[in-house]
């Protein structure tokens, strides 16, 4: 199968890469580097299936065009995002263009590939001109668990309530529409995942990057713990290795195509007990002015029964498991 992963440089690209790869499949990589860096796929490069990174934006139409043109990929894994929901707040035309404008890109090519630039549609059927060359493609979005409203105690399901509170969550509910669109008017193979608050070796450990990351590199580096507000909002964190394989299998199974599919772990935990697990009285837990409260969703659980029946997806590792694998990451890697 030959893949190509946007944003595969980033956190969960490089380890959808290391997935695919492992399976044994060519893949390219798609990244403006803007979030991701080539350190994150460095150890690809001896690997005869990794056929390189293309250092290009989704919003180039003229990039893409020739990519698809040049590559005729089976399968697109479609992870390039603006991802983080405080810069969209600040800066929400740069989230909308990256996150919904780049998504309808990408349909594009898959469905010009798949279908060709003359092809028509009449009634439910696609005709193609003859003289076109075609070649099939699906498209796996990775949306977000952002877009839902608060859960409940017996978790979001696919059917729970949307509610975007950011640009970000509005961003993503506006590309899910289109990639969903694109199956229904066109019978492009789509499917959108949800994965929910996903940690992990390789996510930056700065102000821009997840809150164990952060938490476990300043607990190392003897810092204090943040915690924006009171804390007591809770997040359903899944661990990077168990988020990869659900996102690799979902472009495996035709079974997914035109659905809505979560992946979680089924727990929760708030942000206060986080901090102790991680801190474990090694350093001074402080709660600080939340910068955009009118953002924050205070409770996120994952019902992933979907994922389990529809694809025999379940997580692997426990909290305790990942954040272990973690901060032995974080310590080889010396980040400060």
């Amino acid at each position: 199968m030959r893949a190509l992963v946007t944003g595969g440089a980033g956190f969960i690209g490089r380890w959808v890469v290391k997935y695919l790869l492992d399976d044994k499949h060519e893949v390219w990589v798609i990244d403006n580097l803007s979030n991701g860096s080539e350190k994150n796929i460095e150890e690809f490069r001896t690997n005869s299936l990794f056929k390189g990174l293309i250092k290009g934006d989704i919003k180039d139409k003229e990039v893409l065009s020739e990519l698809f043109n040049k590559c005729k990929f089976d399968i697109v894994y479609h992870l390039a995002a603006s991802i983080n929901v405080q810069d969209s707040i600040d800066d929400p035309e740069t989230t909308f263009y990256n996150d919904t404008i780049g998504t309808f890109n990408i349909l594009l090519q898959a469905k010009t590939q798949m279908f060709g630039k003359n092809a028509k549609m009449r009634g439910d059927k696609c005709v193609n001109d003859k003289n076109e060359v075609t070649h099939p493609c699906k498209v796996v979005f990775m949306s977000t668990c952002m877009v839902y409203d608060k859960a409940g105690e017996e978790g979001i399901d696919e059917f729970h309530p949307t509610k975007p509170v950011s640009p970000y969550g509005g961003s993503k509910i506006a590309a899910e529409n289109m990639v969903l669109s694109f199956y229904h008017a066109y019978k492009l193979p789509t499917v959108v995942i949800r994965p929910f608050n996903t940690y992990g070796p390789f996510q930056k450990t700065g102000g821009e990057g997840g809150v164990v990351s952060i938490f476990i590199n300043n607990m190392l580096n003897g810092k204090d713990l943040n915690i924006y507000g009171t804390g007591e909002q809770t997040r359903d964190l899944l661990y990077v290795k168990d988020c990869a394989r659900f996102v690799v299998i979902a472009g495996y199974n035709d079974k997914a195509n035109g659905e809505i599919i979560n992946a979680g772990t089924g727990r929760d935990i708030s942000i206060n007990e986080l901090a102790e697990l991680i801190s474990k009285g090694r350093v001074k837990i402080n709660h600080i002015e939340h910068i955009h409260p009118q953002s924050e969703i205070i409770k996120l659980k994952c019902n992933y029964k979907k994922a389990k029946e529809l694809l025999g997806w379940e997580p692997k590792y426990s909290l305790e498991e990942g954040i272990k694998e973690t901060e032995e990451w974080i310590k080889s890697n010396n980040t400060k």
